[in-house]
């Protein structure tokens, strides 16, 4: 019996040879897309961490800083603390609530810098509000400063998502000190125009360096525990606490500076002049 094999051949058109060739090579096209993008993230990392974060990067412990505008009849010591607040907001960028995609996530300096200023100008503003800022203890609290002082104390690393206390949006903490900052140039504008208080007294004056010295030494405290921590030298909190301290004093002394001119009649009579 003689079997007869059909040996029918279908005309190969174009579109199948061309399909047969996209599947031929398209693991060889896919592999060159992969390497294409990794690229492209490699270098979006460098760019953004290794350029952009750099120039991002600013600790401006400028010591001639002072507010460059002061109401008539108003403290310069309080427009010197609300501009100090602006400068670290508004020119610099606030980063200590920077997360890790942002050009500024891997600095670490500039954030506690930042963090120490904020921290003095709250201090301040609380310093204010309990003493300068009101006829005696017993009377009223300015409202401007008592708002000032309570967003001054916002935590520093707050961001607009936190999911670890709420799935919901939250208020950023530059949002909060934005709002301090407001309240302080308030009071500062009322003051001008005599409508709040600002005790110009010995005991006043007296009262805020104790506290702000009290304040300055609390922190000898934090430099004792970071001398302690790490591995011989080498220590992950040291430039930390070293930095904020920075800021701390830094803001500290601008602000003291400014002290000058709203209590030059009790620096006078005190005989105050050289040390000052």
């Amino acid at each position: 019996m003689t079997t007869t094999e059909d040996t029918t051949i279908v005309p190969d058109d174009g579109k199948t040879a061309g399909r047969r060739s996209w599947l031929r090579f398209r693991p060889r096209s896919n592999w060159r897309h992969v390497k294409i993008v990794i690229v492209a993230l490699l270098l979006g990392v460098a760019v953004n961490y290794g350029v952009l974060g750099p120039m991002t990067h600013n600790i401006d412990a400028d010591p001639e800083f002072q507010a460059t505008l002061v109401p008539e009849n108003g403290s310069a010591a309080v427009a010197t603390a609300a501009a100090l607040i602006d400068r670290e907001l508004n020119q610099h960028g606030w980063t200590p609530n920077d997360q890790w995609f942002a050009p500024s996530g891997i600095l670490d300096n500039m954030p506690n810098f930042q963090i120490g200023v904020v921290s003095a100008v709250g201090r301040f503003s609380f310093e204010m509000l309990d003493q300068i800022g009101r006829r005696s203890g017993s009377s009223s609290a300015d409202p401007d400063l008592e708002r000032a002082s309570g967003f001054l104390q916002y935590p520093p690393d707050i961001w607009i998502w936190e999911p670890s206390t709420s799935l919901l949006p939250g208020v950023p903490s530059e949002r909060q000190y934005r709002q301090g900052l407001a309240a302080l140039q308030s009071y500062n504008a009322r003051l001008g125009r005599g409508e709040a208080v600002f005790e110009r007294r010995t005991d006043t004056l007296a009262q805020a360096l104790a506290r702000i010295s009290d304040d300055l030494g609390s922190q000898t405290s934090q430099i004792d525990r970071a001398q302690a921590t790490g591995w011989l030298m080498f220590s992950q909190t040291a430039d930390d606490v070293f930095y904020r301290n920075k800021g701390l004093m830094y803001a500290y002394g601008i602000i003291l500076a400014s002290f000058d001119k709203d209590f030059s009649q009790v620096i006078q009579e005190n005989n105050l002049g050289p040390i000052w």
